[in-house]
């Protein structure tokens, strides 16, 4: 058991809450049981050890065990060093150091079905936003999330947990210039609706038959306005009630499920 929080190994975990020793390592944390779990199901080749305390071990035993299963390492830490590792205000007693594979977004695409629906993150900041968002283009079922180089790294921790093990669910590409997305899903003839306030046609008037991609902005400014008219149309949501607008990842929800409801009715 790992027992001594000023280790070595201990500080080589806690800096991957850097952003600068995820980009040369590699390497991230999941932390919480359903990240770690995810992980272990997923993509058991891109962890490289798990943390747990005896407690979340006996909590979690399916876990550990299909990490066992996995032949992935797995080493019991005392509560102490489980804090001393993790970026989280309340440790759930149980993390993994994973890899990253990076995807290149002409891989991506090429691995696209043929009626593909795709989500595009364009400056968003906000690390809650930007993880709610990958697990609802999960659950939309969406085929690619791409997020622009201008945004927040999506392996950060606090990222990380939002997306409650969606991370490993579907194809995420980064660190793309949004120029270059917009341009490489357009010559793979994805149609592209910007979601944003400004916009002319309402979400139940939208045109969502065939491959097309949703590109959500800042949660501040929305979408700039060379972004806007890269795009095929304009699309807001209707707000019928007296709130201001919505947030990025409501927004982001309902236009995936909209998608998602049209994609299911033309089969």
């Amino acid at each position: 058991m790992l027992t001594n929080p000023r280790s070595d190994r201990v500080k080589s975990v806690r800096a991957l809450s850097r952003r600068s020793v995820r980009s040369r390592t590699g390497q991230f944390l999941a932390e919480g049981p359903q990240a770690v779990r995810e992980a272990v199901r997923f993509v058991p080749e891109h962890v490289r050890d798990l943390y747990v305390t005896p407690e979340a071990a006996d909590r979690h035993a399916d876990v550990v065990a299909a990490a066992r299963d996995a032949q992935l390492w797995v080493h019991e830490v005392t509560p102490e060093v489980l804090a001393a590792m993790s970026d989280a205000e309340h440790p759930q007693g149980i993390m993994a150091v994973c890899r990253w594979a990076r995807l290149s977004l002409d891989d991506a695409l090429g691995a696209l079905p043929p009626d593909p629906l795709v989500c595009v993150l364009a400056h968003v900041r906000d690390p809650g936003n930007a993880g709610t968002v990958i697990r609802g283009a999960d659950a939309a079922g969406a085929d690619l999330l791409v997020v622009s180089d201008a945004s927040v790294d999506v392996l950060g921790p606090k990222v990380v947990r939002s997306t409650v093990g969606s991370l490993w669910h579907l194809p995420v590409v980064t660190e793309v210039p949004i120029e270059t997305v917009l341009g490489a899903l357009h010559a793979q003839g994805i149609r592209l609706l910007a979601a944003d306030g400004s916009g002319q046609t309402f979400l139940p008037d939208a045109d969502l038959d065939g491959p097309h991609a949703w590109v959500m902005g800042n949660e501040a400014w929305g979408l700039e306005e060379q972004v806007r008219d890269a795009c095929d149309d304009v699309v807001r949501v209707p707000i019928h009630g007296h709130a201001e607008s919505l947030n990025l990842a409501m927004a982001a929800t309902l236009c995936l499920y909209a998608s998602a409801e049209a994609r299911r009715r033309r089969g």
